[in-house]
Parts: C-alpha cells; sequence; structure tokens
C-alpha cells in the first residue's frame, strides 16, 4: 500500500508520532512508501531523510499557506527543486477555512493576524491573492508534479483544473472534496473525475468529519470510478495509527459493497503512480 497524505511531528499542533516512529509503522505494515504532508512547512528534506534511512518511498512537498508566503514560486521553486514531488494549494490559511472555523496557525498565537488566501476566481475583502499564482501552475507543469488542490473552495477547484489541463498538468488530485472543506457534492465529483481528476477520501473523514458515514464516503468512490484515491490524512493523537486507519477505510467501504480489489488498488498502486511514476 501508498498512502498520499500522512501527518507527523514536529508540527504545531500534536501528533501521534514523529517522522522515523510514523515511517517505522509503515514499514512493519508492508507500505511501500508514503506521502509526508505539513501544513505550516515543507517536508521535502524530511523525506528525503526517511527515504535514506528507511528504503521506502517517503515523498514530500509543500503547502501554500501563509508560512510559505502563499501561494509563492519562490518556494515552490526550492521544495521541487530540491526534489519535492507535491504542491498543495492553501490548506489551513484558505478563505474556506476561516468561514468553517477550521483550525489555523493564528488560533495559536493570537498576535497573528487572521488574513487568508484564494485562487481566483474568488475575491473577497480580505483576501491575498497572488500575481504570480500562473508561475506556480507552470512550475508544476515542469516539473511534472501532482497539484493537490488543498483546502479550497470548489469554484476554485474548477479553475485550477482547467488552468492545469491548459498547461499540461496530469497529476491533479481533489484534497478530500467531500470533506468539510470544499465540501463538495457527489454529482459535482463525478463531474471532475470525468474531467480526469483523481478523487480523494481519507479515512480522517470516518473518524473526524461530522454527518460522515462509510455509506456516503461509497458514494464518493463510486463517483470518483478509476479515479479514486484512498488515503489516511492521520497523524492526530485520537486516530488509529495511519497505516491502519487506511486500512480501516478500505475495510468500511469493502462493507459497503465496493469491490476489494478496486479499493485496494485505490489505496496502493493509483497513488502510487500518480505520485511517483
Amino acid at each position: 500500500m501508498f498512502d498520499v497524505h500522512v501527518h507527523a511531528a514536529p508540527d504545531v499542533i500534536g501528533r501521534i508520532g514523529h517522522d522515523d516512529e510514523i515511517c517505522a509503522e509503515y514499514a512493519e505494515a508492508g507500505f511501500t512508501g508514503f506521502v509526508l504532508k505539513a501544513h505550516h512547512e515543507s517536508t521535502v528534506g524530511r523525506a528525503s531523510a526517511l527515504t535514506r534511512s528507511s528504503g521506502l518511498d517517503v515523498v514530500g512537498g509543500i503547502a501554500l499557506n501563509r508560512p510559505a508566503g502563499g501561494i509563492n514560486p519562490d518556494a515552490v521553486v526550492s521544495a521541487l527543486g530540491s526534489g519535492g514531488r507535491v504542491v498543495w494549494f492553501p490548506t489551513a490559511d484558505a478563505h474556506t477555512q476561516e468561514t468553517a472555523s477550521l483550525p489555523r496557525l493564528s488560533d495559536l498565537e493570537t498576535r497573528l493576524d487572521r488574513a487568508v488566501l484564494a485562487v481566483p476566481p474568488v475575491l473577497t475583502p480580505g483576501v491575498r491573492q497572488s500575481a504570480d499564482i500562473s508561475l506556480v501552475l507552470d512550475l508544476i507543469a515542469e516539473h511534472d508534479a501532482v497539484l493537490c488542490t488543498g483546502h479550497v473552495s470548489a469554484a476554485e477547484c474548477w479553475w485550477l483544473v482547467d488552468e492545469a489541463q491548459r498547461r499540461g498538468i496530469t497529476r491533479f488530485l481533489l484534497t478530500h472534496p467531500s470533506y468539510t472543506v470544499p465540501g463538495m457534492s457527489v454529482a459535482e465529483i463525478a463531474e471532475f473525475a470525468a474531467r480526469g481528476a483523481f478523487i480523494e477520501i481519507t479515512a480522517y473523514q470516518l473518524w473526524h468529519q461530522p454527518g460522515m458515514s462509510a455509506a456516503r464516503l461509497a458514494q464518493v468512490a463510486l463517483a470518483a470510478g478509476d479515479r479514486l484515491v484512498l488515503a489516511s490524512d492521520a497523524g492526530q493523537p485520537d486516530s488509529p495509527q495511519p497505516p491502519e486507519a487506511l486500512r480501516q477505510l478500505v475495510s468500511a467501504l469493502h462493507g459497503e459493497g465496493l469491490d476489494k480489489g478496486w479499493l485496494a488498488d485505490a489505496a496502493s498502486e493509483i497513488p502510487r503512480k500518480l505520485v511517483l511514476s
């Protein structure tokens, strides 16, 4: 299996284990690798060190939140030029995160302002726009990296998929589109899959998303079809260990009548090829 979305310590919030501990869990569980994600710093160096020490394929990237300078081509050049493979558009600092009252860095340090980030076509008061978004997209295309939509809205995801395809970006992953943010409908998710976007479902949604159920996630999976990607998005102290979280997600969806072989591919070969091939 290959987990395309996991969090580990060190982080500004509590995590279930440090990088080496999480990596050891994956190795013991027989995973071939994983993508290490952080909302507030690049994980490229951390991932490289884990690859060298473990022999697993550990992948890093950068989330374009305020600590990275927002939608910042300098940060993208640094991350991708150092071997990173994944660029997440704003997550913790997306305007949707603030509107939904989901956690932000400014919750931990009240002296920080609460300015947020957005992608065209969203234009709202107090939103910091980047004139460099076109360069960021061009850099992702040139490095054949993975564009993850982060926590931006459905309208922004549509803009991103249009721009990505215009530039020849083929590695396009909708970050948990059925999660609270961006909160897409099953019908809209099916439209994105028809456009060639990969669709992520996470184990985190089962444990922590209000009102979510395995039955609802099964509907999302069917809408995704052969573009389905299953991930843990684990690392929280009140979640299972990441490998077990992903296995429980597969089991829960299988319990809804979905084909186990298809689900296994969505948690292994499909995400691995998306990130590495």
